[in-house]
């Protein structure tokens, strides 16, 4: 009844913004003929600028707010409304930006390039998530991240998938993390946004690719909880690191675990992780020999991986306009015919020498090369890591969420018996 309700009124947010941009649409600025020029305005830059600390300031208010829900109420309905609203502020009203996984590419860049003035307001949404998940878990994930509210409400019916497919597809988010921020740091595109599927349909202007990529994310989450958010979110990643050492966590039971396993399959997400009763399951033998295994298939993938990612450099590198105008000027288009591209306009006008691109171009495929090093290096430590964790089984008494895994929603501690008592 309460997603019902939700979805109700979002509908309706939907149906104002829509009405708005049809208005926008309908009645376009009138275009002005001899010689007429638009004043300059001089107020737009400063409001837009306090719009974005007020942006912040409502990140802070309403990060303390679903951590206070979490930890302290317990409330699901609490988390559950809470994400309503920073659906309605962050997604509709905000349209999506700032935003805190866009925000990766932002901050690479200015890592990378000195020239890049990032707004202080993109390094607040970057950072303030990550502080409050090092003192409380999740809780960005929980109910104040709009993408994961939009598929939160759909989520009526999830299915299990499994420890084995759960770990395949978790290594998708790292990857893409990787991709993200080697062509940010190299300039070339920020594929986050490029690529968003969720802020075309805040600001009803994506494409139809993006739609269709934006429903079928939306109608697999019905059957699938938060598909974005588990196998493709790069913030996550980030995120999941700095919960792990997380001060405090949402905890399912406030006492002692009694066992009862109501809880177990309470989890859509499968960030539950079951009692390993044995603290010693192994025999000293075996666990040496583990450690002597995991020892050197972690350097071994490692390496392996980035080998492998620097014979791709140069595919990767391709799509940068500096690499796409090097080619085009190597090998011209002769037939008349065919209209000149924008690079080659571009570059007639700049008065550069074919010399000049070439190199730049070379400087750019050095960066690349390196940079695929090093993504393909993490993905092998990445991979190496997951199968080493499946390898050593942690000694746990009780049920407890996965402090990586999991995204605070509070789903699970209706469940428990001990709660309600």
């Amino acid at each position: 009844m309460k997603k019902a309700l939700a979805i109700l009124l979002l509908i309706i947010l939907f149906g104002f913004q829509s009405m708005h941009t049809f208005g926008i649409q309908r009645f376009p600025k009138p275009e002005f003929e001899s010689g007429y020029t638009q004043p300059q305005t001089l107020m737009p830059s400063p409001r837009a600028e306090i719009l974005a600390y007020m942006d912040v300031a409502v990140l802070l208010l309403a990060l303390s707010f679903i951590s206070w829900l979490v930890l302290k109420k317990r409330s699901r309905n609490g988390v559950f409304w809470t994400s309503v609203f920073s659906l309605a502020y962050f997604g509709f009203y905000r349209e999506g930006c700032v935003c805190s996984i866009g925000s990766i590419q932002n901050v690479t860049l200015a890592m990378f390039d000195g020239s890049y003035a990032i707004p202080l307001s993109v390094i607040a949404f970057f950072l303030i998530p990550l502080v409050f998940t090092l003192f409380f878990g999740r809780t960005f994930c929980a109910g104040i991240c709009p993408f994961g509210a939009m598929q939160d409400l759909v989520s009526f019916s999830p299915q299990k998938l499994g420890s084995r497919l759960n770990a395949i597809l978790g290594l998708i988010p790292y990857l893409y993390l990787g991709l993200a921020m080697l062509y940010a740091a190299t300039g070339t595109d920020f594929i986050i946004c490029r690529y968003d599927p969720f802020v075309g349909i805040f600001r009803m202007n994506a494409s139809f690719g993006m739609y269709v990529f934006a429903g079928t994310l939306l109608v697999s989450g019905i059957f699938i909880a938060r598909p974005y958010c588990r196998f493709l979110c790069p913030y996550g990643v980030i995120l999941n690191w700095f919960s792990r050492f997380s001060r405090r966590h949402i905890t399912i039971t406030p006492a002692n675990c009694i066992q009862c396993r109501l809880c177990e399959n309470s989890c859509p997400y499968d960030a539950i992780d079951i009692p390993v009763t044995e603290k010693n399951p192994d025999s000293r033998q075996m666990r040496v020999r583990k450690l002597i295994i995991i020892s050197i298939l972690v350097p071994f993938l490692t390496v392996a991986a980035g080998w492998t990612g620097s014979k791709l450099s140069e595919p990767l590198a391709g799509v940068n306009s500096k690499m796409k105008l090097a080619k085009q000027v190597l090998n011209p288009v002769i037939d008349p015919n065919t209209p000149e591209t924008f690079e080659i306009t571009a570059f007639k006008s700049a008065g550069k020498s074919s010399g000049q691109v070439y190199e730049e171009a070379t400087l750019v495929l050095h960066r690349f090369y390196t940079g695929s090093w090093i993504l393909g290096g993490f993905i092998g430590l990445v991979f190496s890591l997951l199968i080493a964790g499946r390898m050593l089984k942690k000694y746990n008494p009780d049920y407890v969420p996965n402090k990586g895994n999991c995204f605070s929603c509070v789903r699970c501690v209706d469940y428990c018996p001990v709660e309600k008592s």
